[in-house]
Parts: structure tokens; C-alpha cells; sequence
């Protein structure tokens, strides 16, 4: 049967409450770190004399370096404490950080995110592990959803007062208010965070090398990163080119742009608990098919959208930001329950490296199918949606051919 948060005693309800949101803030913290980069792109190609591809370098230089150490980490991830391992990461990540408000040149500016890469895309795979560590199957749903929350927080609020820093007092200062806040959040985490050390005590551990192998050489792994990356393939088909596409075929403005991701934003702040409590009480495989099944019709919508007026724009949009980023509540619950916990922090390293390359596959493959007609409008977009739909409709079934390592529940995720 499932269980809320309410259903458990009040003095576990608050420890797990205070260990999910100082979670929520580590993810919040390093997510404005990366997404802050773009609109600052203006600022430094002018205060660098930098084209427009040594920018695009050093934006991606924070998703390489994150998928290298991604994979890296996996070696030797699960040998370590969680809470040690998490207050090293984010302790490395907070001083890159800081490094990045204090470059004054372009190779600086370029280490220290190739720094922030490093410790920040580990950072998301600890959080889900000690997610998938602290709470129990049945609730893991609502966790996942308050730890999610952090995306839509980075978009309704993160950003945008970056932003506002930046334009008072220069593209420095929001980088340096981010280290300035991780202070704080590595103190809470230090107290919220339980000793996690389960996976640790095993006896007879091979090499790391050869634990790497296992997690790789497990079918039931591969299906789950299968499903991962189907999970994000299609929607990064289409999220890249939002803004381009809406400007251009359906008739936005510029400055009504931040109106899509502010509405979506403040939308998903709520739905993301939501899906997380249906999660768990309709069970994980069912609420993602569900929400699997709507996200097509907005992903369809968008990428075929004519013009129209601004509050359907924001209708779509906002529909579209609920129900693909909704996938992510339930799909990450059942992903934390495929592998054994001894292997769990592996695992999601590996799988937070298969999904920034999956990713930038993606937007890569999105930018191939569409073009520029004669008169500048874009066109192609509508493939990104069909290729959406077809990525949707394979993850529907394959979810369900997941096994889970959960006390006393069906080996099968469905």
C-alpha cells in the first residue's frame, strides 16, 4: 500500500522534510549556476572580445566536464559516506564557483567552469543516490518532487535576479552571490543530511574497476538508462529552440520571451509535487505512462504552433513544461530502484553522464531537422515534435520492463 509523508511519525516528517529541501537548495544552487551562463552570452562576448563559437565553447564546457567526471566519479562513488561525499562535492563546487565571479580573463573564466562541471554534475547524481538511500520506495515519489522543485525555482527566480545582479553591478556578481549562498546551504546540508554509509559495509569489495564493470554488465541497468535518455531525448529536440522558433514563425517579442518560463516555471513549482504524490499513491509506472500520454499533445502543439496570441503561446508552453518535465518526478523515483544500493551511487553517475550526452545529442539533432527558409522563418520544427512523440511512445512500454530493488515489491516495475 502506498504512503504519504503524512502517514509517518512527525519527528521522521520533519527530518525528511528538512533533508529534502536542503537537497532541493544544493540542486537549486548549481542549476542557476549552469543556466545563468546563457543570457549572460551579450556581456561576455563583448567584455571578452569573443565570437559567438568561443562562447558556445564555454557553455559546453561545463556539460563535458560533467560527463567525463560523471564517469569518473562512478569508479569510485559508492566507496565513500554519502554526506562526506556530498559536502566535498559541493564544497569544490561553491569554491569553482566563486573562482568563475573572480575570473578576469577568458582561459580563467574557461577553468573555472570546466571546475564547476567537474564537482557540479556530480553533484545531481549524489542528490538523487541520497534520495534513493534516505526514503523509503513508497514515498520516493514526493520526495523526488520536492527535490525536482529546484528546476522550476532556478527558472522563476534564480535566473532572473542573477540577471538583475548582473546588470547592477556586472556579469561577476551573480556567480559570486552564488558562493555566497552555498555557504549557507553547505551548513544545512551538514546538519539535515544523515550519515549514509549502508553501501559501504558490504563485505569483499572488488576493484573499482571491476564494480564498474558489474553495474555496466547488468541488463537491467542498461534498461534503465535506456529509459533515461528517452526521457530526455525528445524533449531536448525542442527546448533549444523554443525562443528561436516563437520569435520568429509565431509572432513574440523578444521581451515577452521571459513570460514562457516564468509561467512554466511557476507551474511546475506546484505539478512537480503533485506528480510525486501520485507517484506514489497511483504507483510510479502508472502516473508516468499517464503523464507520458498528455505530454504529447502539448509537444505536438508547440512544435506545429502558427500565429497566435500571447496567451495561448503561454497556455502551450506552460502545458508543455508541466507534463515533459512531470516525466522526470516518477521516471527518476523508478530509476533510483533499479540498481542494489551498494551499486546505486555508480549507477546514477553513470546514468547523469549518459544523460548530458543524450542531451546535447539531442539539441545537436534538434538543430539538423529544422532550417531557415528564404524569408527567415524556421522550418523542420515539426519533426523535433514527431520525433518527440516517437520517443514517447517507446518509453511507454519500456518502463515497464524494469525490475526494482524495493522491500517486498513485485521484481518487476509494473
Amino acid at each position: 500500500m502506498s504512503a504519504s509523508l503524512h502517514d509517518v511519525a512527525p519527528g521522521i516528517q520533519v527530518r525528511e522534510k528538512l533533508l529534502l529541501w536542503s537537497l532541493a537548495a544544493v540542486n537549486f544552487t548549481h542549476i542557476v549556476d549552469f543556466m545563468i551562463m546563457m543570457p549572460l552570452g551579450p556581456q561576455l562576448t563583448r567584455i571578452f572580445h569573443i565570437s559567438d563559437a568561443q562562447f558556445g565553447l564555454l557553455v559546453s564546457a561545463y556539460s563535458l566536464a560533467a560527463g567525463v567526471s560523471g564517469l569518473l566519479a562512478s569508479l569510485v562513488i559508492d566507496r565513500f559516506e554519502r554526506k562526506r561525499a556530498l559536502l566535498f562535492l559541493y564544497a569544490g563546487f561553491a569554491c569553482a564557483t566563486l573562482g568563475c565571479g573572480l575570473a578576469s580573463t577568458y582561459p580563467s573564466l574557461m577553468l573555472a567552469r570546466v571546475a564547476a562541471g567537474v564537482f557540479g554534475g556530480v553533484l545531481g547524481a549524489l542528490v538523487q543516490t541520497i534520495v534513493g538511500d534516505a526514503i523509503p520506495f513508497e514515498r520516493r515519489g514526493q520526495a523526488m518532487g520536492v527535490v525536482m522543485s529546484a528546476f522550476s525555482m532556478s527558472t522563476v527566480a534564480g535566473v532572473p535576479l542573477s540577471l538583475w545582479l548582473a546588470s547592477w553591478g556586472g556579469w561577476h556578481v551573480p556567480f559570486i552571490a552564488i558562493a555566497v549562498v552555498s555557504v549557507g546551504v553547505w551548513l544545512l546540508a551538514g546538519k539535515a543530511v544523515p550519515t549514509l554509509n549502508h553501501h559501504v559495509q558490504r563485505q569483499g569489495r572488488g576493484s573499482s574497476w571491476h564494480e564498474f564493470r558489474d553495474v555496466l554488465a547488468d541488463g537491467n541497468h542498461w534498461r534503465a538508462f535506456g529509459l533515461s535518455c528517452l526521457i530526455v531525448a525528445g524533449s531536448f529536440s525542442i527546448i533549444p529552440y523554443i525562443t528561436i522558433y516563437t520569435t520568429t514563425n509565431v509572432g513574440l517579442r523578444p521581451d515577452q520571451v521571459p513570460l514562457i518560463y516564468l509561467a512554466g516555471g511557476v507551474a511546475t513549482l506546484f505539478t512537480s509535487r503533485l506528480w510525486g504524490w501520485l507517484a506514489d499513491r497511483w504507483g510510479k509506472v502508472a502516473t508516468f505512462r499517464l503523464v507520458c500520454a498528455i505530454a504529447a499533445a502539448p509537444m505536438l502543439a508547440l512544435t506545429h504552433l502558427p500565429q497566435v496570441p500571447l496567451w495561448v503561446v503561454l497556455a502551450v508552453t506552460t502545458a508543455f513544461f508541466v507534463f515533459v518535465s512531470g516525466r522526470m518526478v516518477p521516471g527518476m523515483a523508478l530509476l533510483t530502484a533499479a540498481p542494489p544500493p551498494a551499486k546505486r551511487g555508480a549507477f546514477m553517475s553513470i546514468n547523469a553522464a549518459l544523460q548530458s550526452a543524450t542531451m546535447g545529442a539531442a539539441a545537436w539533432l534538434g538543430g539538423v531537422l529544422i532550417s531557415r527558409s528564404p524569408d527567415g522563418l524556421v522550418q523542420g520544427y515539426g519533426r523535433t515534435g514527431w520525433l518527440a512523440l516517437l520517443s514517447t511512445v517507446l518509453m511507454w512500454w519500456w518502463v515497464g520492463q524494469l525490475r526494482l530493488h524495493t522491500p517486498g515489491a513485485s521484481p518487476r516495475a509494473n
